[in-house]
């Protein structure tokens, strides 16, 4: 039993979950410098304006390693100057700020206010607030799109967890429940069969 335990665990240490997440931080990364670039040249890619104060020259390569595995990035090089994002630093807690927007999403939604807060503490000061709405409608798009995908095959494992979480409810502080159902499939994949959702209140 103890074998078949052990067994049980490391199958569910190998999921497409941390797939997902890694390539959400990717996006989001990249999507952040795309947007604070485009605000501290004055206008977007290719687009003719006469607020442009700078324009884009390539890329360049760069791996960042993230607690969701490491991710491949494309940094913006400007013609004039050098960009370099802050949340790259060494030292910088950035991606854990990053990845609890996005689990955040995951959850119950992302809002405008914690990406504005994200985009604060990475330190980019290029991003507009109508950017910051554009980017919480793709960031949704996206994490609506893993939660309504077709679930297909056989899942002999199947895991329903929960746990009590406080939230704020008719100008009230309640305890919430929140579950989530994972599943192993025959090729000992792991997969989210049901998203974290609220289905009760503790009394």
């Amino acid at each position: 039993m103890t074998t078949a335990t052990i067994a049980l665990t490391e199958l569910a240490e190998k999921g497409a979950d941390i797939d997902v997440l890694r390539q959400m931080v990717q996006f989001m990364a990249q999507r952040l410098m795309e947007l604070d670039v485009e605000g501290r040249c004055g206008a977007g890619y290719d687009e003719k304006s006469t607020e442009r104060l700078n324009s884009r020259n390539g890329y360049r390569e760069r791996s960042w390693d993230t607690r969701a595995g490491s991710v491949e990035l494309k940094i913006p090089k400007l013609r004039q100057g050098s960009y370099f994002p802050e949340f790259l630093e060494p030292r910088r807690t950035a991606e854990k700020a990053l990845t609890a927007v996005i689990q955040e999403a995951y959850v119950h939604g992302v809002s405008t206010r914690s990406v504005d807060d994200l985009v604060k503490a990475l330190g980019m000061s290029g991003v507009s607030k109508s950017q910051v709405s554009r980017l919480c409608g793709e960031l949704d798009e996206r994490v609506g799109a893993f939660l309504n995908r077709q679930i297909e095959g056989d899942w002999p494992y199947l895991w329903i967890d929960a746990t009590y979480v406080k939230t704020r409810e008719a100008g009230r502080i309640v305890s919430v429940a929140v579950i989530v159902a994972v599943g192993v499939n025959t090729d000992g994949q792991r997969e989210v069969i049901l998203p974290p959702e609220t289905v009760s209140h503790a009394e």
